[in-house]
């Protein structure tokens, strides 16, 4: 099985769970530090507010994004507590998938009544368990 998709599942249950127990509402920050907490707690590694560099005709630019979580230092997390997402919201965590040389990234929005409708996957060359191909696309070739 994919390690990615055990995180993933791990990352989904910890967001029903915390979502059950607070609801919709909180800022942002407090869901990053409830969810922090609660994937530290379950044993996984997790980073937060990662910094995303830009790789730009061969040069690394430190100016780029920040990732709001990774875990295992393979699934981002990107989140948001907004009534509803924008597809401007899915680019950006693939963009950070890419420039980052991940396969996963789940894009969860507490602000959602129901959560199941807040959590959006984001693959960047994720294989197909079936045939097990899929590539990995990276972000800087120097």
């Amino acid at each position: 099985m994919i390690r990615e998709n055990e995180i993933a599942t791990a990352i989904v249950d910890v967001a029903y769970k915390i979502h059950r127990i607070l609801g919709p509402g909180l800022l942002e920050s407090a869901y990053e530090a409830i969810i922090l907490y609660e994937l530290r707690k379950r044993g996984f590694a997790v980073s937060a507010q990662v910094a995303i560099p830009i790789c730009y005709e061969s040069v690394e630019l430190e100016t780029g994004f920040r990732a709001d979580l990774v875990v295992e230092d393979l699934v981002i997390i990107e989140l948001k507590s907004i009534e509803k997402i924008a597809p401007v919201h899915k680019k950006q965590l693939t963009t950070y998938l890419r420039l980052a040389d991940k396969r996963l990234g789940l894009l969860i929005n507490f602000g959602e009544e129901l959560i199941k409708d807040g959590i959006t996957r984001v693959v960047n060359g994720l294989p197909d368990e079936k045939t097990n191909a899929g590539f990995r696309a990276k972000a800087c070739h120097m």
